[in-house]
């Protein structure tokens, strides 16, 4: 798989509770890539520690994005690295050239199996006081043109485990890799 890549780097995109960290890590391991990254979990570094909640409650929601863009600007200069990307990071049409640096691939969850993963989660901001199911759903709506311009569609299944996945995910790869032109000497 890893000379079919050539080293290009992998970033997961999609919604909060798609599963891109824990399939991220699996599907760095699988490449055989020693760099597995999380942009939340950067971010929170940066912040001194602080959780994306307090940083959404301290600074904002706009000088979080404006940290993600920072974090992402720098990690997509990575080869061979795998990349978990917060689900609003398709917001920003900037960080769209950072993320053309790489392989896009949208884990596609629906809004049943993201409420069933989150209802219990009270680390995401966006979440907080709000009717779940209904918040989902308006952030997938205003996301999912954004999501579908990956490079790579994955819905996942709600019986999959993260390595089912992972395997789908390294299965589909080559069908949307360019494939070298044939030479022109393979002609004569």
């Amino acid at each position: 798989m890893n000379n079919i890549l050539k080293d290009i780097s992998i970033f997961l995109i999609g919604m909060m509770g798609a599963g891109k960290t824990t399939v991220g890590h699996l599907l760095a391991q699988e490449l055989g890539y020693s760099r597995f990254f999380d942009t939340d979990s950067l971010i929170e570094q940066l912040a001194k520690g602080q959780t994306i909640n307090e940083i959404f409650t301290t600074v904002g929601e706009e000088t979080f994005r404006e940290w993600e863009t920072q974090v992402l600007a720098e990690l997509s200069t990575y080869k061979k690295t795998v990349i978990s990307t917060g689900g609003g990071i398709v917001l920003r049409q900037k960080n769209w050239s950072y993320l053309r640096h790489g392989l896009i691939v949208w884990l596609d969850v629906s809004v049943e199996l993201l409420i069933e993963r989150l209802t219990e989660d009270n680390t995401r901001p966006l979440l907080k006081d709000v009717d779940l199911k209904k918040k989902l759903q308006t952030l997938l709506e205003q996301r999912q043109s954004l999501y579908n311009q990956a490079d790579l569609r994955i819905t996942v299944q709600p019986q999959e485990t993260p390595e089912q996945v992972t395997k789908r995910i390294l299965e589909a790869i080559p069908s949307v890799l360019k494939q070298p032109a044939i030479p022109p000497s393979y002609f004569n």
